[in-house]
């Protein structure tokens, strides 16, 4: 293929894809931004989370009896911890790397401190999504095994 018949890739912005997974990163959005509609990866992101909101809606109508939100709930927070990682791991890829990596070498803008406040954000979002995760399971499995224990003893 000659130069000329090559298709010009579209300039991808290391802050707008940091941002986009801040913001809909748990439904893939942030991927399909950056690797296109071909990512299989992307096309995965959202059943987790979308699984995760029915576990949150299940709670709030069942009870925190329902044990199938108590297994649903946590896919919701998982994915959001991905996509922050995600961000954060964009945000802080050096402006070369990034350009060589997505841009095709092309150099565009530097990113500056629009990407290093969309790190900042999904690290404080990803940090609370991360331990609120690992708390509520850890609390719905020690509740479980009490209960176990509770029976056994009776």
């Amino acid at each position: 293929m000659s130069q000329a018949a090559t298709p010009a890739l579209a300039y991808r912005s290391k802050t707008l894809a940091t941002w986009l997974a801040l913001g809909l990163g748990a439904f893939g959005l942030h991927r399909l931004y950056v690797h296109g509609f071909k990512d299989k990866l992307a096309w995965l992101f959202p059943w987790p989370s979308l699984a995760g909101l029915y576990g949150i809606h299940r709670m709030d109508v069942l009870g925190q009896d329902d044990r199938l939100a108590w297994v649903l709930m946590p896919l919701l927070g998982l994915m959001l911890s991905i996509a922050m990682l995600q961000g954060i791991v964009w945000g802080l890829t050096p402006d070369e790397r990034w350009n060589q990596a997505h841009n095709g070498g092309r150099s565009g803008r530097a990113s500056g401190w629009g990407a290093i406040i969309g790190v900042v954000a999904c690290l404080m979002v990803g940090g609370a999504c991360l331990m609120t995760t690992i708390a509520f399971s850890a609390q719905r499995y020690f509740e479980s095994q009490a209960e176990a224990a509770k029976e056994l003893s009776q």
